[in-house]
């Protein structure tokens, strides 16, 4: 998109109390969250408050400088740097005479241009009606609207408000959408357990938005000893590039192979719908054996970015699974007091986009999946075959020996893999 048919806008932040660095990374955010839309900034507009104004969120003398602004920068939209309140969004409308947004709003059109598959359309959609059906009044124009009709159903709705029969469209829609997503997170479970059924160990790579965790499970992928048997997944220097889950099989040559899952990546402030709608692809990573916590180590505000991404886990529920950070992009820096690529305790510090360091990381997930795992004395009985085939195919048996009443095996085991087959343990 060019310049010239780029909507423009204006953003605006309200500082009530954050360092001016973490108050200039959050309109930094901004800002590329707006030009991931196409949208061009033309100028940003700051103010410092105790609070936000129940009103109009910021004060009056800044209200006049922003429709100035508006005017002389010739501007579509004004694009504010955290939630409005419905109030706060149908006064701004109104004053500024102009698209309002905030950075809810903005987050959640971008998901909806990056959502590929059925269920994260879906789930998208439904998290936008959440966010829209309270800030009704204030939209320039609504969702929804019914078109009229000749004869009897002329007077259909009469005395209803518009606003009344947008609310009720998007509630009857909302339903359906939640009977559509609950159908598919059965799917989902089904999926889900046949994962879990497998002896495979499971890692999942978690992080902030653009850290590089597409761009690294393709590298894992090039390290197959049959590189061709999984496709790779999409790769894009984009906020929220990835939404869908992705399960591939690694099978590093020589190694033991594992199941890693990419998927949504995190972001201050992510607003809550979209956690909410999100939950269950998010809640893959609940039953991951490991994390791969990926961190753009490039990035100015990376140890921020740390600090969101082990929130978000916590709130879902994974923030006590055993993790390896993965500072990523090292080669877009040469201030780091030691030589590249790099293992530091549970720290691996590699370029994805180069391949840099990504055998270094296969041996660190190895280490780490082996500190859990024992040897165990297993006697198989001969009907049970699959479970011998199984065990060789994981890399998992140590030793096999067949005897009249089966076939005695030592088994290197997880915890999940020790419950499973503790019926044949010696």
């Amino acid at each position: 998109m060019s310049d010239f048919s780029a909507p423009r806008a204006i953003l605006a932040g309200l500082n009530t109390g954050e360092t001016e660095e973490t108050f200039e990374r959050t309109l930094s955010e901004l800002s590329l969250l707006a030009k991931t839309l196409g949208i061009k900034v033309t100028a940003t507009l700051t103010q410092n408050a105790e609070a936000p104004q129940k009103a109009t969120y910021i004060g009056s003398g800044k209200l006049a400088e922003l429709k100035a602004a508006l005017a002389e920068t010739e501007s579509d939209l004004v694009i504010f740097d955290e939630t409005l309140t419905p109030m706060q969004f149908r006064n701004l409308s109104k004053e500024l005479s102009c698209e309002v947004l905030d950075r809810t709003g903005l987050i959640l059109r971008i998901f909806s241009e990056q959502a590929r598959t059925r269920e994260a359309r879906l789930q998208v959609e439904h998290a936008n009606l959440q966010y829209i059906i309270p800030r009704l009044a204030g939209m320039w124009t609504h969702f929804g609207r019914q078109g009229g009709t000749s004869g009897a159903m002329s007077n259909r709705g009469v005395g209803e408000t518009q606003l009344e029969l947008d609310r009720r469209h998007i509630e009857r829609r909302m339903a359906e959408l939640e009977k559509e997503l609950k159908s598919i997170e059965k799917e989902r479970m089904t999926q889900r357990d046949k994962r879990l059924s497998s002896t495979l160990p499971k890692v999942a790579l978690v992080g902030y938005t653009n850290a590089g965790k597409s761009t690294l499970m393709n590298r894992l992928l090039e390290e197959n000893d049959r590189p061709a048997e999984e496709k790779k997944v999409l790769e894009k220097d984009a906020l929220f590039a990835t939404l869908d889950t992705t399960v591939r099989r690694i099978a590093p040559k020589g190694g033991r192979p594992f199941l890693l899952t990419d998927t949504v990546g995190f972001i201050d402030e992510l607003p809550h719908s979209l956690v909410k709608a999100f939950r269950s692809t998010l809640e893959e990573v609940k039953y991951a054996d490991l994390l791969l916590m990926v961190v753009d180590i490039s990035d100015p505000g990376h140890e921020a970015h740390i600090d969101v991404t082990a929130e978000t886990l916590k709130e879902i529920g994974a923030g006590t699974i055993p993790r390896i950070t993965v500072y990523n992009k090292t080669d877009r820096r040469d201030d780091l007091p030691f030589a590249l690529p790099a293992v530091h305790g549970d720290a691996v510090y590699l370029s994805a986009a180069s391949g840099s360091g990504i055998g270094l990381l296969l041996d660190k997930i190895t280490e780490k999946l082996e500190e859990e795992r024992e040897d165990v004395p297993l006697l198989l009985p001969y009907a049970r075959g699959d479970l011998l085939s199984r065990l060789k195919e994981n890399g998992d048996l140590r030793s096999a020996e067949y005897r009249e009443d089966g076939v005695y095996a030592i088994a290197n085991l997880g915890e999940r893999e020790r419950a499973e087959l503790r019926a044949y343990r010696l």
